[in-house]
């Protein structure tokens, strides 16, 4: 059984830190980082805004991506272990339809392109308000740092924006708080997720 989780939401919000728990906690378990799939800088264009456009979709080679997590459902066991996660043999009682084979895409705007959102099997998007964002923003060592003014000028405005044109879209997402502890929002989502599995299997 192949399954794949699309984990979402705002900058700083924690996704990565969740990500990297539920894949040491699920079976068969690779992931799929959106930040891999960002164009070379010289292709960012300049916005009216006056910044550089990172947090736009089309600072993102979504059809990379979409191509990346179709050949994870290609081949899950071939994808995992060209990725270094070990995936265990199937003995010949087992039946490798009965293996479940997860994926995790994380990013921060995987809701707003449809042909992957098409493929996700469950939604989760993780929120923290305004004045919290930036102060974890703040905190964050960038390779190439952030100028001033990009957060209020670029990176709030564009997450408002997306975040809008996601909900009107009526996606099946569950919304995480992530003003809650690192365990809490862990324990949520995978509490969540082995029951979606065991009521699928």
């Amino acid at each position: 059984m192949k399954f794949i989780i699309g984990i979402g939401g705002v900058t700083n919000g924690g996704k990565t830190t969740l990500t990297n728990r539920l894949i040491k906690a699920l079976p068969n378990c690779c992931v799929v980082h959106q930040d891999d799939f960002f164009k070379p800088p010289d292709q960012i264009e300049v916005g009216e805004d006056g910044f550089k456009q990172w947090d736009v979709i089309t600072a993102l080679d979504m059809e990379a991506m979409l191509n990346t997590v179709r050949g994870w459902m290609e081949n899950p066991v071939k994808f995992a272990r060209s990725h270094g996660v070990g995936v265990p043999a199937v003995t010949k009682e087992e039946d490798p339809e009965n293996q479940i084979h997860i994926l995790i895409v994380e990013g921060f705007l995987l809701f707003n392109y449809r042909p992957l959102v098409d493929l996700l099997n469950k939604c989760y998007y993780i929120t923290i308000p305004y004045e919290e964002c930036k102060h974890r923003r703040s905190t964050r060592q960038y390779t190439v740092p952030d100028p001033p003014g990009l957060f209020d000028g670029h990176v709030w405005p564009m997450y408002l924006k997306h975040r809008k044109e996601m909900e009107s879209c009526c996606l099946p997402i569950e919304y995480l708080d992530g003003l809650k502890t690192k365990d809490e929002i862990y324990n949520q989502v995978f509490e969540d997720i082995q029951n979606t599995l065991l009521n699928r299997l």
